[in-house]
């Protein structure tokens, strides 16, 4: 049996997974902050070996999602050729580093509305997409 457990980080969730695996289940528990991310991670290395490139990349998209619920980003969407940025009413980002971005590369960044950021960019592989991320978000939490 597999089973996935969302919110297993303590309470019900964690006694859930407990049982489930003391019954032999395979299970595949939620993280609610990166450290709870990183021991799942160490986890499953443990249990499984080293881990192919989809649960990594799995990884890191949990870890971004948890870093941009922190900073007010609603919905991160990149591909190919780019994507947007949906930012809460209130996010906790300086307004001026999303104005300068778009005053100082117009060609990459345009706003699409008063809470989406239109990125249009080559991004043609996960890495791409990830070191891109990663970029905006040390920019965005910079204050």
């Amino acid at each position: 049996m597999k089973v996935l457990v969302v919110g297993a980080s303590r309470g019900i969730g964690l006694e859930f997974v407990r049982q489930f695996a003391a019954d032999g289940a395979a299970v595949t528990a939620s993280a609610r902050d990166e450290a709870q991310l990183r021991e799942l991670q160490v986890e499953m290395i443990d249990r499984f070996g080293l881990l192919p490139d989809p649960l990594k990349n799995l990884f890191a998209m949990t870890a971004l999602k948890l870093e941009a619920t922190a900073i007010g980003i609603t919905k991160l969407d990149l591909g190919a050729n780019g994507g947007r940025i949906d930012f809460s009413a209130k996010p906790d980002i300086d307004p001026l580093t999303v104005i300068r971005l778009v005053q100082t590369q117009p060609n990459v960044y345009r706003m699409d509305g008063p809470s989406s950021l239109r990125i249009k960019r080559e991004l043609w592989d996960a890495d791409a997409r990830f070191a891109l991320t990663r970029e905006l978000f040390d920019r965005f939490k910079a204050r």
